[in-house]
C-alpha cells in the first residue's frame, strides 16, 4: 500500500495575524490558488489512486476537492483526520459551534498527556490525538493492501502519522513540519523479520514553484 498524506492549503488560521482562536474556516486565496496547482501536478505524480479521503475539517475539504477532481473518484470524509484539539478524549469531533477556540499555552510535545485545548472536559491531549491518527493508519494497513490511498488532511496529523509509523515516545525530540499542500509518501509493506513501513518522501512541493511568488 502506497499512503500519501496531503497537509491542506492555507487557511486563514495559519495567517500570523489571525486573531480569531480555533475555528473550522477554509482556505485563503493563496491557499485556493495551492490546491489548485495542487490538483494540476497531482495526477502526473501519482497517476492511479484507489481511495482518496479527507479530514471532515473545512481547510481539508476544501483543498480535497480541488486537488483530487482529476481521479473521478468519491471522497470519504473522516473525522479522525482532524487536526489536534479538535476532536474529544473519545475521537467524536467537537461540533463547529462548540468548537474549542484556545490552545492551551504549552506545545503538545511538552505535556503530551494533557488536553491541548483551554477547555478541560473532554479534551483531547497530544496522545489521544496521535492515538486516533494511529487507528486510522492501522485500519488503512490492514483493509487498503496493495492499494494508493490519498489523505487530505492537517500539519498535526502527518506529524502524528511519523510518530505513529516510527514508534517514537510520547516526548517527541523532533519536529516533522510542512509546507501548505505538501506530500509525504509511506509504503505499507509486508516482509516478515524487517520493518514494514518505509518512507520515500517527505515535504514534496514542486507543484508550488511560482505560485506563492
Amino acid at each position: 500500500m502506497l499512503l500519501y498524506f496531503i497537509r491542506h492549503g492555507q487557511s486563514f488560521v495559519n495567517l500570523a495575524d489571525w486573531a480569531e482562536g480555533n475555528v473550522d474556516v477554509g482556505l485563503t486565496e493563496l491557499g485556493q490558488r495551492q490546491a489548485q496547482a495542487l490538483g494540476r501536478w497531482l495526477p502526473t505524480a501519482v497517476p492511479h489512486v484507489d481511495a482518496i479521503y479527507t479530514s471532515t475539517m473545512a481547510r481539508a475539504r476544501e483543498t480535497a476537492a480541488a486537488a483530487t477532481a482529476a481521479y473521478a473518484l468519491p471522497i470519504q470524509f473522516d473525522d479522525r483526520l482532524r487536526e489536534i484539539g479538535n476532536n474529544r478524549t473519545d475521537h467524536s469531533p467537537w461540533p463547529a459551534d462548540t468548537l474549542p477556540s484556545v490552545y492551551s499555552d504549552f506545545w503538545s510535545s511538552e505535556r503530551p498527556f494533557a488536553s491541548v485545548m483551554t477547555v478541560e472536559a473532554m479534551g483531547e491531549s497530544y496522545m489521544h490525538f496521535r492515538t486516533r491518527v494511529g487507528i486510522f493508519i492501522e485500519e488503512m494497513a490492514a483493509t487498503q493492501r496493495g492499494q494508493t490511498v490519498l489523505v487530505v488532511c492537517h500539519g498535526g496529523v502527518v506529524e502524528a502519522a511519523f510518530d505513529h509509523i516510527f514508534n517514537v515516545g510520547p516526548w517527541r525530540r523532533c519536529e516533522v513540519w510542512d509546507h501548505n499542500t505538501a506530500m509525504t509518501c509511506f509504503e505499507y509493506v509486508e516482509h516478515p523479520g524487517r520493518e514494514v513501513w518505509r518512507l520515500h518522501f517527505h515535504n514534496r512541493v514542486e507543484h508550488l514553484v511560482g505560485v506563492e511568488t
